[in-house]
């Protein structure tokens, strides 16, 4: 074991993410866990709060049910077209999951997702609801209606100046508490056998194709353009938005994020996964979580 906190798991297309933590937990390997993000066109609000609550109830842990709507392409891949507005489509949603989750009746129509009735009576460790934010929209609803605010490749200078300003707006005007913020940060030590470009490119080459993620990289001022991915995955490196370096290089990054008001740092390792292998990136992983910790793992 690690001093690591949770487990988290974005939409995958492989092994479907509720059902791989569930099987992690009936293999003994019970954590918190979380979801950054799942995809909504993929199930409807209640099969989502089913899942998530399922999975709390397999592991025994806490869960953060993130969720997200994912790329317009993908929308209109399932469901014959973009939902009009992310944003309300986004709200209608955590609404449904939301009072779901509540173990109450509801009784919801709205313009994109609706449910009458409730989920069977049950005690279950804590499900909270996440939000993928990447820009300021979503982040302001965020502060609005989520527990955490899960961001993903998105350079410090955009979370300081834009992201956690959105979301503290967003729970201003909502008179709560502002969201956690959970940032999950891709990050590859620099070895002598490979390059931050090469590391980022494997970690991030679908992202640096998508719309939205190429809209907020270059709002955060970063030269991406959607044109050329190897030149993109430079920009990001040395915009911050994908962490590398020597690993005191590294922890220094990792720990100037957390000073900016993120809660929950998610090492992720994409790019070494698939250009070095699991050994490597549990070798590298646990140099990382014992370098910022203070602990020597073995």
């Amino acid at each position: 074991m690690t001093p690591a906190h949770a487990l988290w798991q974005g939409q995958s297309t492989l092994v479907e993410p509720h059902q791989g933590f569930v099987y992690a937990a009936g293999a003994g390997f019970r954590v918190p866990v979380g979801f950054g993000v799942t995809l909504m066109p993929l199930r409807h609000p209640y099969e989502a709060a089913l899942q998530a609550r399922s999975v709390a109830m397999n592991t025994g842990e806490p869960v953060v049910a993130g969720f997200g709507p994912g790329p317009m392409r993908f929308q209109e891949a399932l469901l014959g077209k973009p939902y009009p507005s992310q944003l309300t489509a986004v709200r209608e949603y955590v609404t449904v999951v939301r009072g779901l989750l509540s173990g109450r009746s509801i009784d919801y129509n709205g313009e994109y997702f609706g449910y009458q009735g409730m989920l069977p009576p049950a005690v279950t460790p804590k499900v909270e609801i996440g939000l993928g934010v990447l820009r300021r929209g979503m982040a302001k609803l965020a502060g609005e209606i989520a527990d955490v605010a899960v961001t993903w490749l998105t350079p410090p200078a955009w979370l300081r100046d834009t992201i956690i300003p959105a979301l503290r707006e967003g729970a201003k005007a909502a008179g709560r508490d502002m969201p956690r913020v959970a940032a999950m940060m891709p990050v590859a030590l620099r070895r002598p056998d490979r390059t931050p470009v090469e590391q980022a490119l494997a970690s991030n080459s679908l992202h640096l194709q998508a719309p939205h993620y190429i809209d907020m990289l270059q709002k955060a001022g970063l030269a991406v353009k959607g044109e050329d991915t190897a030149a993109d995955a430079a920009a990001i490196v040395e915009g911050g938005a994908f962490v590398s370096g020597h690993i005191d290089e590294v922890v220094a990054q990792l720990k100037a994020v957390e000073e900016l008001g993120v809660d929950e740092i998610i090492l992720n390792l994409t790019g070494v996964q698939h250009l070095q292998g699991p050994t490597e990136t549990l070798n590298e992983l646990k140099a990382l979580i014992g370098a910022l910790t203070g602990q020597k793992l073995r």
